[in-house]
């Protein structure tokens, strides 16, 4: 049976003394709320700061508990404690800390069925670590918490979609790190989410070689010749509802445009997809975790503590990782 109430997004603070609670307040104070339903989950004391700080109107109410989730406002969900100290542009454990319970809760509402998408605003992995957590980021958590073996990092900005093999890692461990199997697994996830999530059918995947020139037919570096190909070869043997195509040259592939072309690109490392993608995407992208059993989004950008607490912070991206969140909500509640 299909549903006809308005999603319910979950929203983690992020890092306090970030951009991320004014990013959060900014889009919140412009969304339609007789579309969606939003739960801040941050400590009361924050929200209050920020809302003072930047002078924003907000229509919110405070929850006691979790049942009493209103439509038509801000449900704002209090976590640790409301005394806290936020100081925009500063590293602190504390900070790390309201982070990370934040993010917990909102997997946590979105695992038991009380929140439809969780949204997470930017973290600090340095504020984080102070905190007592070692993790290399959101995606390796989300994945960890929700119990998800192999999960994709995808930047989505309208029909781009950019996809990573290998994520937070240093760029000496991407060579050895990648194997046949990542790269069949992280296609494999690349296609279903195309299908699943964005309602394409026999998706077009181009794939990235390692090395300049993708190799330049082994003259710099065997990857291409002895691995990435042969892979590339079989899973398109192997499978009728998706198509992969590579591996392609990094450096030329969006100056011809290329991805115009394509549903949907992988690319073998961090910055070899996402610095182009957020050229591209003029600050309106958006990370999407595929793979998890809930819906995760958030904006593409850090925390830059440089202009936290300014009130000069573009709310953008994380007003676009709102929408898709909605947006994919929503198509998952007409399945049901």
């Amino acid at each position: 049976m299909q549903s006809d109430r308005n999603p319910i997004i979950s929203i983690s603070v992020g890092d306090f003394n970030g951009i991320g609670p004014e990013i959060i307040l900014k889009s919140l104070s412009a969304i339609d709320l007789e579309r969606s339903t939003p739960i801040l989950i941050s400590p009361l004391g924050v929200i209050e700061f920020y809302i003072e700080l930047l002078n924003i109107d907000l229509n919110y109410r405070v929850l006691r508990n979790r049942n009493e989730i209103r439509s038509g406002v801000v449900n704002i969900l209090p976590i640790y404690k409301t005394d806290i100290n936020v100081t925009p542009g500063t590293l602190s454990p504390e900070s790390g800390t309201v982070a990370m319970n934040a993010i917990e809760t909102g997997v946590e509402l979105c695992l038991n069925n009380r929140a439809d998408a969780l949204v997470t605003a930017p973290i600090s992995k340095e504020s984080v670590n102070l905190a007592g957590y070692d993790i290399p980021g959101h995606t390796e958590f989300l994945a960890s918490s929700t119990n998800t073996d192999s999960v994709l990092m995808t930047l989505i900005s309208g029909d781009l979609r950019v996809a990573l093999v290998t994520t937070h890692i240093p760029v000496k461990d991407v060579a050895k790190s990648l194997t046949p199997a990542l790269i069949r697994e992280k296609a494999r996830l690349l296609a279903n989410s195309l299908i699943n999530d964005f309602g394409i059918n026999e998706p077009k995947i181009a794939v990235f070689g390692l090395n300049p020139h993708a190799g330049d037919g082994g003259v710099i570096g065997k990857e291409e010749i002895d691995m990435i190909i042969p892979t590339l070869n079989e899973i398109d043997q192997e499978n009728e509802n998706y198509h992969v195509t590579g591996p392609f040259p990094a450096d030329g592939f969006f100056g011809q445009k290329l991805h115009e072309q394509y549903d949907g690109i992988l690319a073998m490392y961090h910055d070899q997809g996402l610095a182009p993608f957020k050229l591209l995407s003029f600050g309106k992208g958006v990370n999407f975790t595929a793979g998890l059993p809930i819906i995760r989004t958030s904006p593409d950008h850090g925390t830059a503590f440089n202009i936290a607490g300014k009130g000069i912070a573009n709310p953008s991206s994380f007003k676009e990782a709102y929408d898709l969140a909605v947006e994919l909500s929503n198509k998952k509640l007409r399945e049901d």
